[in-house]
């Protein structure tokens, strides 16, 4: 549970919910370290009191270093991180091209670790504070032509899972957020796709590309009232380790766990069966 003062730093703050977040804890008096690669982005932050704009791109360790740095000696201590930057590549499996997909995992994956793990000593000294990492629904479910996002945002979720299982006893809370199809630039200009598509695909990787482009700008979620889901649930008294945003995300994730249950119950046999006889 956060203060009424309490310290942001959020990445990826040019657009999206990294951007929304900002402008609404600014307005309620909250601290926040403001950060994109490009602080051009972020000039209507730059004459608020409460605000610290930084250069930040999240694949460049010095530059993580730096912004913790700033941010400590701006404002004595971090309570919350907000692991926002990211973003998305659409390929079939065959047809991803390597730079792009290690690129995507630096950012989405390696970034985000190293922030972490850039906040984790003054939250361990504290004994308080907050991780929230900005996964996805496609965290949970896969979907044609998104699979190497899937596996970054899968990623995400069983670091963020483990990382809240090891902090819990020194007081840092994790959340993870899984939202759905939201009206940020994500399927707009900061989505990437491959140079070489493959004609065999187009029924099923090349239908989905078409289908987040062509929904780009009318998506069911507001990013406004998401970041404003995202701030109720760092300051609950028990904040959620998962927090999906969406109705989409919601509804299509009850309905892959149902359908997961209902496949383990099918092998359950099959599955015990996989042990020594005498193992109990």
């Amino acid at each position: 549970m956060t203060s009424n003062n309490s310290v942001w730093l959020i990445t990826g703050c040019s657009t999206g919910f990294g951007r929304e977040l900002a402008r609404i804890l600014l307005q309620r008096g909250h601290s926040v370290v403001v950060t994109a690669r490009k602080p051009s982005t972020l000039d209507e932050f730059s004459s608020a009191e409460n605000a610290l704009v930084a250069a930040l791109d999240v694949t460049v360790p010095g530059q993580i270093a730096d912004v913790v740095r700033q941010a400590l000696a701006r404002f004595g201590h971090i309570d919350v991180l907000v692991n926002n930057a990211g973003y998305g590549y659409l390929s079939a499996i065959e047809e991803g091209e390597d730079d792009e997909v290690r690129a995507m995992f630096e950012t989405n994956v390696f970034g985000l670790a190293n922030m972490t793990k850039a906040v984790l000593p003054g939250m361990r000294e504290r004994g308080q504070g907050h991780i929230v990492n900005i996964s996805s629904m496609g965290g949970l479910i896969g979907f044609p032509g998104i699979g190497y996002y899937n596996a970054t945002k899968f990623a995400v979720e069983g670091l963020s899972e483990a990382l809240a299982k090891e902090t819990a006893s020194l007081g840092i809370k994790v959340t993870i957020v899984e939202p759905g199809p939201f009206r940020t630039d994500w399927a707009g200009r900061s989505l990437r796709t491959p140079k070489n598509a493959i004609a065999d695909y187009a029924q099923s990787a090349g239908a989905r590309r078409a289908a987040v482009r062509g929904y780009s700008g009318s998506q069911q979620g507001d990013p406004v009232r998401g970041a404003e889901a995202i701030i109720q649930a760092v300051e609950s008294p028990e904040p959620p380790l998962h927090l999906l945003l969406g109705r989409p995300a919601y509804e299509m994730t009850v309905a892959k766990f149902k359908e997961f249950s209902a496949e383990m119950e099918k092998w359950r046999e099959v599955s015990l069966g996989a042990d020594f006889p005498d193992a109990g």
